[in-house]
């Protein structure tokens, strides 16, 4: 991640793996949720502060789910619903719940279809935030399949190049595929050119934000490094910013979000007032191409030469999408998660009114 967004040494307090997963288990069981699926839901998160992606992880998305709990916005006992399905397909109606609570579910039916069939992909309409979205392909990859995941996360942020209006929201995708010895490439990004969550981090530790990352009301790009606004008070540009620097090609792939998650699940446009979220997952089974053998191996031979190449001056190495994320892992579940002295505080606050019984650290 970068520095923008990383918590200060001076403000971290390391909390173990055990006792957040515990907490957070622990909430969206007080939520409403069955044991089993708030285990689940605990899972996307935790997995995501492991992999040092705390913008969607207990800091930030924790105390919005408990608020959307309470007001009614998400329905903790889902009755999902299947609209149309195939041997290799599904479309399903979310019936409000959080996405991260529905998609593990999703990915799991993508992955029984494509050991059967190849290729299996599950679209789901009328849900909500969905979490880290690299959780899902990693599903895929522990099972030696491919995956990919995509989101239409409503359309308030995200301008179009040279637009005024915002059309989508951060449109994230994800992709991932294994290998052999070598960590598994997970991709996982946001179509702007930061995700709005991490905007919340910005805003913790007192960073500023880059020139292009983000545009003034009236679309105007905001060329200098400025602290991170309130939201509301800007909107997000494409990744590549402005035309000249490749912004039309992050608009191109929130394009493609929208149209898989948003168009092809029934749930519509982005842009269309007070709609649900809606996502799309998909497993290809590697064995139905190739020898899965054959395939980790080529895959650590291109991961090895990325990871070896010589690094340009400046710059201490070379490094490919999911191989610091591994890393990290590693790290704080031997060490702890390093959590700003803030959301711990938040938390321990939030604890007794909610009865959990627990506190950090």
């Amino acid at each position: 991640m970068l520095k923008h967004f990383l918590v200060p040494e001076k403000d971290q307090i390391l909390v173990s793996e055990e006792k957040a997963r515990a907490g957070t288990t622990a909430v969206f069981e007080k939520m409403g949720l069955p044991a089993d699926e708030a285990a689940s839901c605990a899972d996307v998160l935790m997995t995501s502060d492991l992999r040092g992606c705390e913008s969607h992880g207990i800091s930030n998305m924790l105390r919005a789910y408990i608020r959307s709990y309470g007001d009614g916005t998400y329905n903790p006992r889902p009755d999902v619903k299947t609209v149309r399905e195939s041997s290799v397909t599904a479309t399903w109606d979310g019936d409000r719940g959080l996405g991260l609570h529905l998609g593990p579910r999703a990915m799991d039916l993508a992955i029984e279809k494509a050991r059967e069939h190849g290729i299996g992909a599950v679209s789901v309409k009328n849900t909500k935030h969905l979490g880290m979205l690299a959780y899902y392909p990693l599903q895929a990859v522990e099972q030696d399949m491919i995956g990919v995941a995509m989101v239409s996360a409503g359309g308030s942020i995200q301008l179009p190049i040279f637009g005024a209006e915002p059309v989508f929201g951060t449109q994230p995708i994800a992709w991932g595929a294994p290998a052999d010895k070598m960590p598994p490439f997970v991709f996982d990004v946001a179509t702007t050119q930061v995700a709005a969550n991490k905007l919340g981090l910005a805003r913790r530790i007192g960073s500023k934000l880059e020139p292009g990352w983000i545009a003034n009301l009236d679309g105007t790009p905001i060329m200098e490094a400025v602290d991170a606004p309130e939201f509301g008070t800007f909107k997000m540009l494409p990744f590549g910013g402005t035309r000249e620097n490749g912004g039309h090609k992050g608009f191109g792939f929130a394009t493609i979000a929208d149209i898989m998650s948003g168009i092809l699940s029934g749930n519509g446009p982005g842009f269309i007032a007070d709609r649900s979220y809606s996502f799309f997952v998909m497993a290809f089974n590697i064995d139905a191409f190739l020898d899965v053998g054959d395939f980790k191996a080529d895959m650590d031979r291109l991961l090895e030469k990325i990871a070896n190449t010589p690094p340009a001056p400046g710059h201490d190495r070379v490094m490919y999408a999911g191989l610091p994320e591994h890393e990290e892992t590693v790290l704080r579940k031997e060490k702890g998660i390093p959590y700003h002295r803030e959301v711990v505080e938040w938390f321990n606050n939030m604890s007794p009114e909610l009865e959990l019984g627990i506190s950090f650290p």
